[in-house]
């Protein structure tokens, strides 16, 4: 890109209402250069994104190999624990080579829901048994290119794992997952570099899977570096009952206890917790990624998003187990889940549940400068049809209401990457036959 483009939007949400007829300019190096109001017509030479232009969506949360799960794993009944399984058969199948196919695929797949910049939550770094690769980094490589296949930002949460469980070395199936001690996989991932589109940030898998003694090793890590630190936290009451049983306290304690908590920390899903829980991860700040289509499909939960966000918690979401890749499903199932609960109706308005959507989902990523339609911004940026069979009918002022309660990730018409269109008409540009392209990729991990 040499020179400024410019981009007219029929409609944009600018956080706190929709506005009609915004000229948006982006400078060569993909910044938002500026945005005029009251354009009510195409500025002459400018891309045209007709329906409700939107910042570009942030998956905080992905493991894309599970897509590979998606409807294999609703055959029966069954928990967690016996899904888990299913998990460690498709991840035992991966490859540099598969990974990169099937996460290629599946960042596309991302690209035309909207999102623009996923957090993966890289644990699968080894060979089967447990063996490095030549270059120790392949995985986690491969994962870093396949989103620059697709066309959207990553920021890569280099997971330590280390354990089955509260004194227990890994099973035969994390042999692959795990670096020995903490010390190595601080040594490994420091050898990988952030690039334009890739950002490298850290993640305990949880405290079941990395002992105590170690917490801090990586929690310096990220600290030294100014790097997101990621963490599942309470998905399950029997992770809290083994941590009790082990450390006397819940995870969210022992977390705190070893200077994890904090501003640049998110913890994913925080389930099941108690009110010193929340009081804990609201004062230091810590985030709160949601992952409500998993959390349900996997019969997880309802986390107290609500109670945590008044105690100061910044709310983002993910898609996680990929059960869908649906970021406007995401923000409606945690506002429709919360009046479940509760009974009552209207927990967050729709500006609200976006802003947890694009500006805390890309805080929570290291990208504080994504999010938001703005001068200086990333121009990254997504737009909603507003003329589909399900988003039809209301007022466009209402259009930040239509998005969250009514459209879906099959309403997206564009996606806009670093000024670049990414997404046309529906059509990625880059990979083309994306439903192709996942199917071939699935088949060779599902072995």
């Amino acid at each position: 890109m040499t020179a400024h483009k410019t981009y007219w939007l029929e409609h944009a949400w600018l956080g706190t209402h929709v506005e009609p007829g915004v000229a948006l300019d982006v400078t060569p190096d993909g910044r938002i250069a500026a945005l005029r109001t009251g354009a009510d017509a195409p500025p002459p030479g400018a891309e045209v994104l007709r329906g409700l232009t939107l910042p570009g969506l942030a998956n905080a949360h992905s493991h894309a190999f599970h897509r590979a799960l998606r409807s294999l794993v609703q055959v029966g009944s069954g928990t967690f624990w016996t899904w888990r399984e299913f998990m460690y058969q498709v991840a035992q199948n991966l490859t540099p080579d598969s990974y990169f196919a099937l996460a290629r695929a599946v960042y596309a797949e991302m690209a035309l829901a909207g999102i623009t910049n996923v957090g993966e939550f890289h644990y699968v770094h080894h060979a089967p048994g447990g063996a490095r690769y030549a270059d120790p980094n392949a995985m986690g490589e491969a994962l870093i290119e396949a989103a620059a296949a697709a066309g959207i930002r990553i920021t890569l949460l280099d997971t330590a794992y280390l354990a089955s469980g509260f004194g227990e070395g890994p099973n035969h199936h994390q042999l692959r997952f795990s670096d020995g001690t903490a010390d190595a996989w601080a040594e490994r991932v420091s050898a990988l570099k952030p690039r334009e589109h890739a950002l490298i940030g850290a993640a305990i898998h949880s405290v079941r899977a990395v002992p105590a003694d170690a917490l801090a090793t990586v929690a310096a890590w990220a600290g030294e570096r100014g790097a997101p630190l990621h963490v599942h936290l309470s998905e399950q009451t029997a992770e809290n009952d083994a941590c009790h049983a082990a450390h006397g306290r819940t995870p969210t304690q022992l977390l705190a206890d070893h200077g994890v908590l904090g501003p640049r920390t998110t913890g994913v899903h925080n389930t099941h917790l108690t009110d010193a829980d929340i009081a804990l991860l609201g004062g230091t700040t810590t985030g709160t990624c949601m992952c409500p289509t998993t959390e349900r499909d996997l019969a997880d939960g309802i986390g107290p998003a609500g109670r945590l966000q008044r105690a100061g918690s910044p709310l983002s979401l993910g898609s996680d187990s990929h059960a869908v890749i649906d970021l406007l499903e995401e923000a409606r199932a945690m506002e429709l889940n919360e009046r479940l609960r509760s009974h009552t109706r209207g927990h967050w308005t729709a500006n609200a549940l976006l802003t947890a959507a694009t500006a805390d989902g890309h805080a929570a990523l290291g990208r504080p400068d994504a999010g938001r339609l703005e001068t200086g911004a990333l121009a990254d940026f997504t737009t909603v049809a507003l003329d589909s069979v399900r988003t039809a009918g209301p007022l466009p002022r209402l259009g930040a209401e239509t998005a969250v309660f009514a459209a879906s990730a099959c309403d997206i018409r564009h996606t806009v990457v670093g000024g670049r269109h990414l997404v046309r008409d529906g059509v990625h540009t880059l990979v083309g036959d994306v439903a192709r392209a996942l199917s071939e990729a699935i088949a060779a991990v599902r072995g």
